[in-house]
């Protein structure tokens, strides 16, 4: 659950795009090394650590880049997942404990 200002922040999808002139994978006269290990090639700062960031509330490990706050948290408190922002009233709602 997450704002409207929050909503172009949000994950892509691993899906790369369609092989074509100008889509963002086409590159032209770029040096391409075959058999090339990227993972070992690139230096190990730039690499993606998935679950580094921990949820604010809760301490569980996120999935999303930007998040604070896990998906269950912020459907709890009625916040944004992202900015913490008050997306919705849950003070009338019949919560589960769980």
């Amino acid at each position: 659950m997450v704002c409207n200002k929050c909503q172009k922040k949000l994950g892509k999808v691993v899906t790369p795009d369609k092989w074509k002139e100008g889509s963002s994978n086409y590159k032209i006269g770029v040096n391409r090394k075959i058999g090339e290990n990227k993972l070992l090639s690139k230096p190990s700062s730039s690499r993606f650590a998935p679950y580094m960031k921990k949820c604010k509330l809760c301490k569980s490990a996120l999935h999303q880049e930007h998040s604070n706050y896990c998906q269950s948290c912020a459907y709890k408190k009625g916040i944004c997942a992202m900015c913490g922002a008050q997306v919705l009233d849950t003070s009338k709602y019949k919560m589960s404990a769980k």
